[in-house]
């Protein structure tokens, strides 16, 4: 599916904010997923474990590195959601996060990344074979939960979500350091690459309360929408926030010749001779600490930042709209915070 594209405001235009008062934070979807995560947690614990050591060493790096376990606490969240009082999210929840963490790995490497939630990146202190491979142990484990829950409709999802996942991981790495890449194509790559599976982890709940098409649908939208959302502002980040908030090396994506839509934004409204700019700097000639230092320069100069948010903002409402369907709870008033918190986030 093409995501659709908006209107975006134009440089220097003032854009709509969210009104005044505490910032948006993730303390309730905490809160209401705080007993099943200690569920799902322990069903990690268990089944990241091998006989061969590096195994749990690696994946322990990383899983016990800190983040925000999101897309996990999404099926805790739908589940509560839609009224599900049982147990089999947990262990769903456990097997999205195998895949969120194996595609995490497996990105380090591709991406040659140093720095992975503020710690060094696993394939800097075990190396990129083993790194790729434990990726390879975590998918299948993530298998063997899906199979043990015994639906094949779930199953469906959460098999189809990582394939699509590995499609737009292709998909950016074929864009990789082209400056012709458009908005829409860039919309596609995040649409697959992370909002598939937010998708498919809220979705799931719905199917193991064996709720209706319009539930299943909303979740799924839900989820998606708020994908999208989660990753704008991740590309963001990455020209607007220092090294220690985000937990990994600044300048990353500018580095590595990625197209995101701040780089895409700032492009499209430059001059000639900034266009000359991204062009060398994208193409992979200009990426010192000089030439970031003005890529973030011109990103400021065209508001491209607050821009992607304010894109970040029309999704992240779209995925409160979604499940409106639903009666107010806890969990939708939690859940409505959450996309909040991802648009509004700092790291």
């Amino acid at each position: 599916m093409t995501a659709d594209i908006v209107p975006l405001p134009r440089a220097g235009s003032s854009s709509k904010r969210e009104p005044a008062g505490p910032a948006p934070s993730l303390g309730p979807m905490l809160e209401i997923t705080a007993h099943g995560m200690n569920a799902v947690n322990a069903v990690i614990l268990d089944r990241m474990q091998s006989e061969i050591p590096l195994i749990p060493a690696l994946a322990g790096h990383l899983i016990s590195g800190g983040g925000k376990r999101l897309r996990p606490m999404l099926t805790l969240a739908g589940a509560a959601l839609v009224g599900y009082n049982g147990t089999r999210q947990h262990r769903l929840a456990a097997a999205v996060e195998f895949i969120h963490t194996a595609t995490l790995l497996h990105d380090d490497v591709v991406d040659g990344s140093d720095l992975r939630r503020g710690k060094a990146a696993a394939n800097i202190i075990f190396g990129n074979p083993a790194t790729v491979l434990v990726g390879d142990f975590l998918f299948s484990r993530a298998f063997e939960l899906m199979v043990e829950d015994g639906s094949l409709k779930v199953l469906k999802i959460l098999s189809g979500a990582s394939a699509v996942i590995a499609e737009g991981e292709v998909d950016q790495l074929t864009a990789q350091r082209k400056i012709e890449t458009s908005e829409g194509r860039y919309l596609q790559i995040i649409r697959a690459k992370t909002a598939a599976l937010f998708a498919a982890a809220t979705r799931i709940a719905a199917v193991v309360a064996e709720c209706g098409e319009e539930q299943e649908n909303a979740l799924d939208e839900y989820g998606r929408n708020l994908g999208v959302a989660f990753q704008l502002v991740d590309d963001a980040i990455d020209y607007a926030s220092d090294a220690e908030a985000m937990g990994k090396t600044r300048g990353d994506d500018f580095r590595e010749g990625k197209m995101t839509l701040p780089v895409i934004l700032a492009y499209a409204r430059g001059t000639e001779e900034e266009r000359a700019f991204w062009k060398s700097a994208i193409g992979g000639f200009r990426t010192g600490e000089e030439d970031f230092a003005e890529a973030v320069r011109l990103i400021g100069k065209y508001d491209a930042v607050e821009a992607t948010r304010e894109r970040a903002r029309h999704f992240a409402s779209r995925a409160i709209d979604a499940i409106s369907i639903f009666p107010d709870s806890r969990a939708r008033a939690a859940m409505t915070e959450a996309a909040h918190f991802a648009v509004a986030r700092g790291y």
